[in-house]
């Protein structure tokens, strides 16, 4: 009997690698991480044909604008998959898009999800929407809606993969950028939780092809095994960033992804500007030291690749460094000042790095 062809003779979904039964019993399995993400602005529950969000919540702006974002957590999934870890890469998923909706001084308001398997295993889809309703309530957001896609022949059975979108509002005259920057400004960082969710695809190549470690091996330097470094969930830096707006006057936010520190600060400093950050006011964590000298990988290569232990940057006068500085403190976030604005010379790019990280 050939693999499409059901007990009859004749075709049929299931006997092609598609168990919609199996796909109902995920949605019921995930529908109790949802609830808990749930804002009063949102209408209805899981299972429709689409999420709906009561717009009317907006009139409380003068001139509200939308945020819109989307990603995915890239190679990172292989880790999750190898380790059969599923419920912490949703917080990669809402940090990637909410934190990118977050820089503009947008409140995150709803999200929705996209989760491609080869086969759908019930308890796993619910342990990834687990993590995605766990980010959510991070960022503040609601999850109202998603999609399980199964792809047989396209994925083998235990293959996966995440994406998502996410919206969010900012009145018009609160819009963070590139043009309230000033000389004179300060760069505020703030810690990254480790590698986040960008570089995967180097970090496994040196660390796995290169040096040959197992994701079970205890590695001194880290304190933990390997896969439970690169398994740490992005920090979600939504909420933070948003008290920042309430107590400071920040005039920008960057988030450190894909590109690494100079590329993204680059994004939001105005052409007639320039940042300039030095590297001795932190010492990137031992992973990224682990993943430089494993695959000789060089600084430059690293810095552009890697986050290097900052996952967040804010653009502050100077006068609002104390309040800024204490905001995050207050709210558990390690944070410092690590640069400064300047005016763009003949050679300046957007933002550059200057100096050695501390040891």
């Amino acid at each position: 009997m050939s693999q499409a062809t059901s007990a009859t003779g004749g075709a049929s979904y299931a006997a092609a690698g598609v168990d919609i039964e199996a796909g109902d019993r995920a949605v019921e399995l995930m529908k109790e991480w949802v609830k808990k993400t749930q804002r009063p602005e949102v209408l209805g529950g899981l299972g429709g044909f689409a999420g709906l969000f009561d717009a009317s919540a907006l009139k409380r702006y003068e001139r509200p604008l939308l945020a819109s974002a989307t990603d995915g957590v890239g190679t990172k999934v292989d880790v999750a998959r190898r380790l059969g870890v599923y419920d912490t890469i949703g917080h990669d998923l809402v940090a990637m898009v909410m934190d990118d909706i977050v820089v503009c001084g947008a409140e995150p308001l709803f999200m929705t999800d996209y989760i491609c398997v080869g086969k759908v295993h019930p308890e796993r889809v619910a342990g990834i929407v687990k993590g995605i309703a766990e980010g959510c309530v991070l960022a503040g957001c609601a999850l109202v809606g998603g999609e399980t896609a199964e792809h047989p022949g396209l994925l083998g059975p235990d293959d996966f993969d995440v994406a998502g979108a996410g919206t969010g509002v900012v009145e018009a005259d609160r819009l963070l950028g590139a043009d309230r920057i000033r000389t004179g400004d300060v760069v505020v960082a703030m810690a990254s939780s480790g590698l986040h969710s960008n570089g995967y695809s180097l970090v496994r190549h040196v660390l796995f092809d290169r040096a040959g470690m197992e994701l079970e091996q205890q590695v001194d330097e880290l304190g933990r095994t390997l896969g439970e470094e690169l398994l740490e969930p992005t920090r979600i830096y939504s909420l933070d960033c948003l008290a920042l707006t309430r107590t400071t006057d920040v005039h920008a936010f960057s988030h450190i992804t894909g590109g690494g520190l100079a590329a993204n600060l680059a994004r939001v400093v105005p052409d007639h500007l320039h940042a300039v950050v030095d590297r001795s006011t932190w010492a990137p964590g031992a992973i990224f030291d682990l993943v430089g000298k494993a695959g000789r990988v060089e600084r430059l290569e690293l810095e552009k690749t890697l986050n290097m232990g900052v996952g967040m940057m804010a653009v502050v006068p100077g006068e609002s460094v104390d309040v800024a500085l204490a905001t995050l403190a207050d709210r558990g976030v390690d944070a410092w000042v690590a640069g400064e604005i300047t005016e763009r010379g003949d050679h300046a790019t957007g933002a550059a790095l200057t100096g050695d990280y501390a040891s």
